[in-house]
């Protein structure tokens, strides 16, 4: 019973964090800490299996092994949300950054486009 509250609040914050404006010095320390986090208890999960199995049983799971893709289930949702993120804000800069350039092409009011200014027909 535990492990589905543990997982189902990991699937909450993942959700909360898709929908979080915009990254913080803040968010970078956490994801730093998350990460080290993380670290650590591979490298006890690799030097200490017995461990693994004994945590798995405290929170209602019956191997280390399913316990271990349960959590790796968890953090690749946390790792797909940031890939998702990070492509939205890139398209966002891209798309603010198309429109400077356009703007800047663009004639003036009053003055003649020249030929080699217009855009190619028949696109």
């Amino acid at each position: 019973m535990i492990i589905k509250l543990l997982l189902l609040s990991g699937l909450c914050v993942a959700a909360v964090l898709a929908y979080r404006s915009a990254r913080s010095a803040r968010s970078l320390a956490l994801r730093r800490v998350g990460l080290a986090l993380i670290l650590s208890a591979a490298v006890v999960g690799i030097v200490f299996p017995g461990l693994v199995t004994a945590v798995a049983n405290a929170v209602g799971v019956g191997r280390g092994a399913d316990l271990v893709l349960y959590v790796l289930v968890v953090v690749s949702v946390f790792v797909w949300v940031g890939v998702y993120r990070r492509l939205h804000d890139m398209e966002a800069r891209f798309v603010e950054l198309s429109r400077k350039v356009a703007l800047e092409r663009a004639p003036a009011t009053g003055q003649e486009v020249s030929p080699s200014a217009q855009a190619p027909e028949g696109r």
